[in-house]
């Protein structure tokens, strides 16, 4: 196997956590909480940790890695969701209590389950495709301007897709335009207020890993996962 082929133990462990990110976020999402005047869903407090997961793993090892991840994560939550889908459709034991509040959580909708996949997939390629592009035109430099605006598109993205698809219909759209607006600025704000800690853990694994890719002349096919 060639030497870009293989993958470090960083590399690993940023994809675990990235794709157990994804899958916490799916199952907190079901809950809303209030910050100040403004309620959103608990799914805030570790979904955008994987962008800025995506951003590193972009930044060290380049897209084709991180389309390999984004992939990844892409199957664990739809496994996920299969399987809660699955567990909700099996019959509880009659002595259980628990039903409900089970098959709340891991009773998605079908609709909002594609919404959600769908907005992962887009968002989550935008960003990792925008910090790519960004790094080659600044031969590497604005770490910190690349990863801010790179989560601002990819958060756009993703909230474009996912709440018209899950809400359309069923919410005002004044409403579901509030609903993206505030989701993107807290998780790009998210971005800003932790990216000291990712700078560092960026310069961390380039010096440790010994990796720092630039994207020339690769395909940007998001389909050839087997390119790595």
């Amino acid at each position: 196997m060639k030497k870009e082929n293989l993958v470090s133990v960083p590399f690993m462990i940023l994809g675990i956590v990235f794709c157990v990110c994804l899958v916490a976020a799916n199952l907190l999402e079901t809950k809303v909480i209030q910050l100040g005047p403004i309620a959103v869903t608990a799914g805030l407090i570790v979904f955008p940790i994987s962008y800025i997961i995506n951003d590193c793993i972009a930044e060290v090892w380049g897209f084709r890695k991180a389309r390999l991840i984004i992939w990844l994560g892409f199957l664990m939550n739809f496994m996920t969701v299969a399987m809660g889908q699955l567990a909700v459709a099996i019959p509880a034991a009659p002595f259980w209590e628990g039903e409900d509040a089970f098959n709340f959580v891991f009773g998605m909708a079908p609709r909002i389950a594609l919404a959600s996949l769908l907005a992962f997939l887009v968002g989550s390629f935008v960003n990792a495709y925008v910090m790519s592009r960004m790094k080659l035109a600044s031969s590497g430099k604005h770490f910190s301007a690349r990863a801010i605006f790179s989560t601002l598109l990819g958060e756009s993205a993703d909230s474009l897709i996912f709440f018209p698809l899950a809400f359309g219909g069923v919410m005002p759209l004044s409403e579901l335009g509030k609903m993206m607006l505030v989701q993107v600025i807290l998780k790009t704000l998210y971005e800003i207020i932790v990216l000291p800690v990712t700078i560092r853990v960026v310069c961390y694994i380039k010096h440790i890993d010994g990796a720092d890719v630039y994207d020339k002349d690769i395909s940007y096919n998001i389909l050839k996962i087997n390119d790595i």
